[in-house]
C-alpha cells in the first residue's frame, strides 16, 4: 500500500489528512507487515478518519463495523437467510430427503455477510475499520481474535473462509475499557492525542482554505483553551472545523471579528451539553 512512513504522509496529505511522524511510520508497519493497527485515542481526534483517509489515498473500499453494546455474530459477522430458506423448504417436492434440501438452503445464496466477513472475502483492496472496539461486550472480543489472528471465519456449514487478499485492518477505541491483552498483541498499537494549535490549524487550513489565517490562529487557541477546561465533552478537531466553516457563514472573515460576543453565541457548533456552556462562559467571562 505505501513504500515509506514517508510516502503515507505526502499520500495521507493528498487527501486532507495531515500526520505527524509516529502516525505514518505506524500506519507504514501496519500495511508492510499485514498486521491490524489500535489507534486510541479521546472522541473526535481523528481516529475514523485515519481509516478513511487511508481507504480514499490507496484507492481502496472502505468496510466499517461501528461496534456498539450487545452486537453479536450475526451483526459482525453473518447470518443466514432464514425466511428464504423457510420459502426453499417449503417449495421442496414432498418426497425430497432433508439432506438434499439442507445441502441446498446452506450455501451462498443463502448467505448474508456482514462486515468481518465481507472483508475477509474481497480480493480487491480493502480497509476494514471496526470503530469503537470498546464498546461492544467482551465475548465480541473472541470473535475478533479469529478474523485478527489468521484472518479466517469458520462457517460451520460452509467451512473455512480464507483471506486471499489481507485487508488493512483499523480498530479504533477511546478507551472508556480496556481491551484485551490478547487482542492487543495481535495489533500494532498507536495513541492520538489532540493536535497542537499549530497542528490544529493546518488541519483547519486543509479543510477550510478560505479561513483567513489570523482567524485560524485565534480559532485554534481558543478551541485549545477550551479542552483545558474541566468539560462533559471537549470540543473535536471536527467541531472545529466546523466552527471554522461557520464563521464563514456567518460573515465574520478577521481575528477581530471572533470576539466575546461571537464565541458565545457559536459555542453550540463545539460544545453540546448545558454544564459545559455555563462552565466556559463563567470562565472566559463571556456575555
Amino acid at each position: 500500500m505505501f513504500d515509506s512512513p514517508d510516502h503515507v504522509a505526502s499520500a495521507l496529505a493528498e487527501v486532507q489528512y495531515l500526520t505527524d511522524t509516529d502516525t505514518s511510520t505506524t500506519v507504514y508497519l501496519a500495511a508492510a507487515l499485514q498486521r491490524p493497527l489500535l489507534v486510541e485515542g479521546p472522541a473526535g481526534v481523528g481516529k475514523t478518519e485515519l481509516a478513511k483517509a487511508v481507504a480514499t489515498a490507496t484507492g481502496s473500499e472502505l468496510i466499517r463495523l461501528q461496534c456498539y453494546e450487545g452486537l453479536d455474530e450475526a451483526r459482525a459477522l453473518y447470518e443466514w437467510n432464514y425466511r428464504k430458506q423457510l420459502l426453499r423448504i417449503q417449495a421442496a417436492p414432498d418426497d425430497a430427503r432433508w439432506d438434499e434440501t439442507h445441502d441446498d438452503i446452506f450455501t451462498d445464496e443463502f448467505l448474508l455477510t456482514r462486515p468481518l466477513l465481507r472483508a475477509i472475502r474481497r480480493d480487491d483492496p480493502t480497509v476494514l475499520l471496526i470503530d469503537e472496539a470498546d464498546k461492544t461486550d467482551v465475548e465480541v472480543e473472541a470473535l475478533l481474535l479469529e478474523v485478527l489472528s489468521d484472518f479466517q471465519v469458520t462457517i460451520p456449514e460452509l467451512g473455512t473462509v480464507t483471506a486471499t487478499r489481507r485487508p488493512f485492518v483499523l480498530v479504533t477505541s477511546n478507551a472508556t475499557r480496556e481491551l484485551s491483552e490478547a487482542l492487543k498483541r495481535r495489533c500494532l498499537y498507536l495513541y492520538l492525542d489532540y493536535p497542537s494549535p499549530e497542528r490544529e490549524r493546518e488541519i483547519v487550513g486543509a479543510q477550510v482554505p478560505e479561513l483567513e489565517l489570523a482567524l485560524a490562529e485565534k480559532l485554534v487557541r481558543t478551541a485549545a483553551l477550551l479542552r483545558t477546561l474541566e468539560l462533559k465533552k471537549a470540543p473535536s478537531v471536527a467541531e472545529t472545523i466546523d466552527w471554522a466553516r461557520t464563521l464563514l457563514a456567518l460573515g465574520v472573515t478577521g481575528a477581530d471579528d471572533f470576539d466575546d460576543e461571537t464565541i458565545a453565541r457559536t459555542l453550540g457548533v463545539v460544545l453540546k451539553h448545558t454544564a459545559d456552556h455555563a462552565r466556559v462562559r463563567n470562565e472566559l467571562r463571556l456575555p
